[in-house]
């Protein structure tokens, strides 16, 4: 008797159900709302910048956008695109934060003339890790992040103890030199992405440069939770989210975190299959996401996980919450 294959595992779009929370939103606030969701496995990357034109592309100059963020970091570069991208489309720009909106997302939210928090709501510390081609690797064989911060304290504490003694000829070890050259440089490039954001909104240079420095180097963990008070004292303009606002974006988040859910399925002990939804960005009338569809392959000579059928895209889906269309979106 031949064996079935298992059904692939496929995570639902709620398009009818989004849609009907932002439009509760913008009919509460009167103004244009803009979404922007990842998943615990998705990450700010610059392909949704494309995707974030192909929504707002058609929009006149707006008064004011709400920007609702979801995320725990990416490419801050692709931060920078982004928020070039809506400024171009509106006169003031309000991130509005249910939960999440750390690292690279932190600095999506520096961007805006204001930001709203709610109980739930916090930024973090932007202080540069990096994965590198020559990162020491984990008991998987996976390439491991390497931070500026946990270096920079490695080598204080050694002087501390070694006095005179010099740090790098050991380090040099466990990490390549040019890893330390590439955290370098990612941390200058981390403080002009702050200040470049702020500078959109901010006149003050010294002002943005200060808020900048503080988060680069003011945090003794990159995940350490800055909240809407800590947020003011730093000297960003953070106001408290409207209670009624909050409990529908925490609706949303449920049902985008509905779709984001995992979508693994065991072919066998080392086969499966992903098919997450771990991006998506959404505005009244239009949702678009990406969605992986591959195989995982474990191969036991290198103890690590490698992909196969590799057929994962960006969809668009447009309508109204009753009656709309899905399709495959690509972007180059």
């Amino acid at each position: 008797m031949t064996k079935s294959k298992p059904e692939v595992v496929k995570p639902p779009v709620l398009f009818g159900e989004t849609q009907t929370v932002i439009k509760k939103i913008e009919d509460l606030q009167k103004i244009k709302v803009l979404c922007y969701w990842n998943s615990v496995n998705g990450s700010i990357c610059q392909n949704d910048v494309s995707s974030f034109y192909e929504i707002i592309k058609d929009w006149k100059l707006q008064d004011e956008i709400y920007f609702y963020v979801k995320s725990d970091g990416g490419d801050g570069k692709a931060s920078l695109r982004i928020i070039n991208l809506l400024r171009e489309h509106t006169k003031r720009l309000v991130v509005i934060i249910q939960g999440e909106c750390t690292s690279a997302a932190t600095i999506l939210a520096l961007g805006a003339d204001e930001i709203q928090m709610g109980p739930l709501s916090f930024l973090s510390a932007v202080d540069t890790s990096l994965t590198h081609d020559l990162s020491p690797v984990d008991k998987n064989n996976s390439l491991v992040s390497v931070s500026q911060d946990e270096l920079t304290r490695v080598i204080k504490l050694w002087k501390e103890s070694n006095n005179d003694a010099n740090p790098y000829s050991s380090l040099y070890q466990y990490i390549h030199p040019l890893v330390f050259g590439a955290l370098d440089r990612a941390s200058s490039l981390s403080m002009k992405l702050c200040s470049d954001i702020l500078s959109y909104h901010m006149e003050d240079k010294e002002k943005a440069g200060e808020i900048s420095r503080k988060l680069n180097s003011n945090y003794p963990s990159h995940s350490y939770p800055i909240l809407a008070k800590e947020a003011r004292e730093i000297g960003l303009n953070v106001q408290i989210i409207d209670k009624e606002l909050n409990s529908l974006l925490f609706e949303l988040s449920n049902l985008y975190s509905q779709m984001g859910r995992q979508a693994l399925t065991d072919k066998d002990e080392n086969n499966y299959h992903d098919n997450e939804i771990r991006n998506i960005i959404e505005a009244n009338g239009m949702q678009v996401y990406y969605q992986v569809d591959k195989d995982w392959y474990y191969r036991t000579d290198e103890r690590r996980y490698i992909p196969m059928n590799d057929n994962s895209s960006w969809y668009k889906v447009q309508g109204t919450p009753t009656k709309f269309e899905s399709k495959a979106f690509q972007i180059r």
